[in-house]
């Protein structure tokens, strides 16, 4: 089960916030908005994906918990995760 379900509905409005703030980062960039401002946005939507700190705190500490081949993936899932966040 993913460490979302509990909070599925807080995600899903997240989500959409989130889809919202895309949206106005497009209408900025086509409207030509400062640079500043731009990354501000950015960081905003950034800052909402949290989902990697819920997974780590629910799917990756449960899975270690349990141990085995299910501990080392969810570690190395995670690890991939947060390089793809760092490169970006």
């Amino acid at each position: 089960m993913p460490g979302y379900s509990e909070d599925k509905e807080a995600v899903l409005r997240r989500l959409r916030r989130i889809e919202g703030q895309v949206r106005g980062l497009q209408r900025m960039v086509n409207e030509d908005a400062y640079c500043i401002d731009v990354l501000t946005q950015v960081s905003a939507v950034t800052h909402a994906l949290e989902l990697l700190g819920d997974h780590l705190g629910h799917c990756v500490r449960d899975a270690v918990a349990e141990g085995g081949p299910d501990a080392d993936t969810k570690l190395r899932e995670a690890r991939e995760a947060i390089e793809r966040l760092v490169r970006s």
